[in-house]
């Protein structure tokens, strides 16, 4: 499954979350560290569902950039 992740600037790093995960977060110094967190963030996350035996939830969310005059 593929779920969205948004990463944001913050203050010295960047943070990210999974709109269709709540709860799932990670932070980064780069783009790339956040990713890399998230990736296991969601993946650690998707487990603990499991072990409650909660289904996870299918990916719903969606991004799309808007061009602006």
């Amino acid at each position: 499954m593929k779920y969205l992740v948004v990463i944001e600037k913050a203050n010295g790093n960047y943070s990210a979350y999974a709109p269709d995960l709540p709860g799932c977060v990670a932070t980064g110094k780069t783009v790339a560290a956040a990713k890399a967190r998230m990736r296991a963030a969601v993946a650690f996350h998707l487990e603990g569902l499991a072990e409650d035996g909660i289904k996870a939830p299918k990916p719903a969310s969606s991004a799309e950039y808007v061009e602006v005059a």
